[in-house]
């Protein structure tokens, strides 16, 4: 009996007959083994001799990643240097390691099987995928964010993208011994979280902003009440007085949605003292800045952006399209008003993510808002394997805002900001 034949008849009868072992979250993997175990013996009927001890234990194992974890890419998953996993289909698995995308030797036995993953990733969601809706993000409980995308939209097969969580990043040390910041820079951003500084966190897609912002929230005071807003709940704050909003997709009839812009309007009538948005994606962004312009200071946002500059104007942007008749100077003067700091975080060639921008927003200049760099990355040169050498420089450009930081009792030398 072939090996893969033999697993797809121990598959379909476990999923029959023993579905109250896959209803459970967790999946205990001592209990799935044993049950497994008991079917495989149970479908052989044979001679222990017709299957080889070796291939029994290699099923055995096969399946119990599969029904208690994600099958063929659980070792993937516990696998520390493994940042992102991206599953083209049954035959095309990439993972991303030091920043690089490589190509593995995993595959997947069928796009029943591929399913069955994403069904058990989707189990203890609200989240579904079917022919109505044939994609959706999702957060695993260890924080690792997904993406999964079927056909008739993914024309190769089931395709799923997972950004994983890694616990080794949690302080503002960690970034600086990964070398996403130095220490001063680090120093002066975890004063402005502690000083109610007003922040948006700008990057392109893997750039580790989303990262940056858990790190930096973990200095939030821990008595303030912190209201975090995001389309699929990613970030998971240690403090204790915490409340977490996701969301709504509309139903199969298209009705019943609840946007960023909904959940911001109502959080404001929470009694916020901290507001952390996960994504501005569209006219947010103008009650965002109308509540930091009113009071609720300390807001953290991420935005899609390849610099400060851009950022500007996708905030133009978002504003301009929702159809509220507001002028660009009106924008710029809001954005000046309420605005203080916007980070900018970026993957280099060779992987690693640095944070190349620190600016502030100082006024209105010529009717805009006003961008200067307190600090940024500079590249001296890509060296062999692209492998890029350069330093964080400050431009001796200080904080308008500095005088907050005294007023928050928070002691930051000037001397950090002065010119490399």
């Amino acid at each position: 009996m072939a090996h893969q034949t033999l697993k797809g008849r121990v598959r379909e009868d476990f999923i029959a007959r023993y579905s109250s072992v896959l209803s459970k979250n967790s999946g205990n993997k001592m209990e799935v083994a044993a049950t497994v175990r008991q079917i495989l013996e149970g479908i052989l009927n044979q001679p222990r001799s017709v299957l080889k001890e070796q291939d029994r234990e290699t099923i055995i194992n096969e399946l119990v990643d599969e029904f208690a974890g994600f099958g063929p890419i659980e070792k993937l998953m516990m696998d520390h240097e493994v940042t992102e996993i991206m599953i083209n289909g049954t035959h095309n698995v990439y993972v991303e390691k030091g920043g690089k995308k490589l190509m593995t030797e995993i595959r997947f036995d069928s796009d029943q099987q591929l399913m069955y993953v994403i069904q058990k990733i989707l189990a203890p969601t609200r989240r579904r995928v079917d022919e109505t809706q044939p994609y959706t993000d999702v957060c695993l409980p260890d924080g690792s964010r997904v993406n999964i995308i079927i056909p008739p939209l993914a024309l190769d097969g089931p395709t799923i993208t997972i950004r994983k969580f890694l616990k080794v990043i949690q302080r503002a040390e960690d970034l600086i011994a990964l070398d996403t910041l130095d220490k001063r820079m680090a120093d002066f951003l975890v004063a402005c979280i502690k000083a109610k500084v007003n922040m948006i966190f700008a990057g392109a897609t893997g750039s580790g902003k989303t990262t940056t912002v858990g790190v930096l929230s973990s200095y939030i005071d821990n008595d303030e009440r912190t209201i975090v807003i995001e389309d699929t709940a990613e970030l998971h704050l240690a403090q204790d007085h915490v409340v977490r909003l996701e969301t709504k997709p509309p139903n199969i009839e298209g009705k019943g949605e609840i946007s960023i812009r909904d959940l911001f309007k109502n959080s404001l009538r929470m009694r916020p003292q901290r507001i952390i948005l996960g994504e501005i994606r569209s006219a947010e962004a103008l009650d965002m800045l109308q509540a930091m312009c009113s009071g609720h200071s300390g807001a953290l946002s991420v935005i899609h952006a390849n610099s400060p500059q851009e950022v500007m104007h996708r905030i133009e942007t978002m504003i301009l399209m929702s159809g509220i008749p507001i002028s660009l100077e009106a924008i710029h003067r809001q954005i000046s008003a309420s605005l203080n700091l916007i980070i900018q975080q970026d993957q280099l060639a060779d992987g690693g993510r640095k944070i190349t921008r620190v600016t502030q927003i100082n006024g209105l200049k010529n009717g805009w808002a006003n961008l200067e760099d307190i600090f940024y990355y500079e590249i001296n040169e890509v060296v062999e394997h692209g492998k890029v050498s350069g330093r964080f420089r400050a431009t001796g450009v200080q904080p308008s805002f500095y005088s907050l930081f005294a007023k928050r009792g928070i002691t930051l030398a000037r001397e950090i900001f002065n010119k490399d």
